[in-house]
């Protein structure tokens, strides 16, 4: 009898030796619904990388291809905020610093103003306007010279707005500017007067020199392609003609477009502004060196920020997030140290001759920081990662998801925890997740979508009360049907990963 039971352990032990590597090198399969979703938009489940893991405790679970490097489109922004909120803190601001250079008398500035660009991407018309009234308010009203601005805080390669996808009329296209004013767009607006026959147009900010066709006929019909419809003319000569006409049917809206003159935008700005708010200026506006070598008058300073990194991530704001992955390469410190002083390192860095041998533009220094402190935060994960421009505007990024979620798990766990955390689009509340398909108010996730790419990443509260870190990715030329795919996977987690 022993014998006869020997002899059977033995062969359940020799079978389970044949299994077991099987068993052990299993992947987990991916939950119905999604593996579902998947194949309904044509795309294999190969294509999908995942980590879900427990916030805090870091239990893993589930896990898809998450090692393999991808390109995160969006998501990047995540790496480039949590780092400037790490380095900097939540409270850090851009400062502009403003010169008068001459003596005022009377009203008059015998000599020029100056306006340096330290990277601050909240450069708005409201806060331009602000900037100069306080000019006025130092009791100047005419500027006998010119109005003088320096934009080398930036060292940048030569590109165009459209190099990425053709798009250069396309706002979130517009390039870094270390004095960026109003992100370089225009917004045009259209108002029918149906007792007119016509619709009113407007536009915002008025340019020096710009000629703008004031109104446009109203069509009939549905408000469909309407940008189409009006046949626009955006010509080398700063005019805009529109030889088409305008939907009746679309009621009063606007059409942001960047400048499609964006190296002479900051001119043209800054010149017919003032000239707006009655100031007068005997010379032009020009590019040249700010006097570092003297205290400016005042500085503008910008919004904190973890306000700023709230509107990057919100609402996916590709040219601040290449503001922010810039100026962090612009601070010298270690990774660790403290970011006590990034003002006064701009103050002190002076123009750089684009191009000057053996010289690295700030987009490659900026890569360098972050790498840095990527290395710091996450060791040799951090390898074989590939930051871009650092917004995710880049066919090239890459990035695997179980460093991103390792990045997250340690946020979590950071003193900046509250303001990377409430930075990212609330489901079915605000941002790009505004009209997401799952439980309002349970996720915060920050959207990624490029032609071939699809993600979410963020952080989803349960049905349990325990919170989830979620990093999911799809990269193919069918990633856009994907994202049903990504939305049950939140569901699912969500539902704190009912059993498959």
């Amino acid at each position: 009898m022993s014998t006869r039971l020997g002899r059977a352990v033995s062969r359940l032990l020799g079978a389970f030796c044949l299994v077991l590597p099987a068993l052990l090198s299993a992947r987990p399969a991916l939950p119905p619904e999604v593996a579902q979703a998947l194949q309904r938009a044509r795309v294999p489940e190969e294509a999908l990388s995942v980590v879900i893991e427990e916030a805090g405790t870091g239990r893993s679970v589930l896990a898809w291809q998450e090692d393999r490097p991808v390109n995160p489109a969006s998501l990047m922004k995540l790496v480039t905020t949590y780092a400037a909120l790490d380095r900097f803190g939540p409270a850090w601001s851009w400062r502009t610093p403003v010169w008068l250079l001459g003596e005022v008398r009377d009203g008059v500035l015998e000599g020029s103003l100056v306006i340096r660009g330290s990277g601050d991407p909240t450069l708005v018309l409201e806060r331009v306007w602000l900037m100069l009234r306080r000019v006025q308010q130092l009791g100047v009203r005419e500027i006998r010279g010119d109005i003088v601005i320096d934009s080398s805080a930036f060292e940048l390669p030569d590109g165009n707005p459209g190099d990425f996808d053709g798009e250069a009329l396309r706002p979130y296209n517009t390039r870094p500017d270390a004095l960026l004013l109003n992100f370089k767009t225009v917004t045009f607006g259209f108002v029918p007067d149906a007792a007119t026959g016509r619709a009113r147009v407007t536009q915002t900010p008025a340019l020096a020199g710009a000629e703008v066709d004031r109104s446009v006929p109203l069509l009939p019909g549905p408000c469909s392609d309407w940008r189409t419809g009006l046949k626009a003319q955006f010509n080398p000569d700063g005019s805009t003609r529109f030889t088409g006409g305008f939907p009746t049917a679309c009621g009063e809206l606007a059409w942001p477009v960047a400048d499609p003159q964006p190296r002479s935008y900051n001119a043209r700005l800054l010149e017919g502004l003032w000239r707006e708010m009655g100031g007068q200026l005997t010379g032009r506006v020009r590019e040249a060196a700010a006097p570092l070598d003297r205290a400016p008058n005042f500085e503008l300073v910008s919004p904190a920020l973890a306000e700023v990194v709230r509107d990057i991530n919100k609402h996916s704001n590709n040219v601040m997030a290449q503001h922010l992955f810039l100026t962090l390469g612009l601070e010298p410190t270690a990774p660790a140290a403290p970011a006590a002083t990034p003002a006064a390192t701009l103050a002190a860095t002076p123009g750089a001759v684009s191009g000057t041998p053996g010289r690295s533009t700030n987009l490659e220094r900026a890569r360098a920081a972050v790498m840095r402190w990527l290395d710091a935060r996450a060791g040799a994960g951090a390898a074989g990662v590939v930051l871009g421009n650092g917004a995710g505007l880049s066919r090239e990024g890459r990035i695997p998801a179980a460093l991103m979620a390792r990045l997250l798990q340690q946020a979590w766990s950071s003193p900046v925890m509250p303001e990377l955390m409430s930075s990212l689009p609330v489901s079915g509340l605000d941002g790009t997740l505004r009209r997401a398909q799952m439980q309002a108010g349970r996720a915060h996730l920050k959207t990624g979508s490029l032609r071939d790419v699809s993600g979410l990443a963020g952080y989803v509260l349960s049905d349990s009360g325990r919170r989830y870190v979620l990093v999911a990715i799809v990269n193919h030329a069918n990633a856009a049907a994907a994202r049903p795919a990504l939305d049950a996977l939140v569901r699912w987690a969500l539902n704190d990963a009912p059993t498959r």
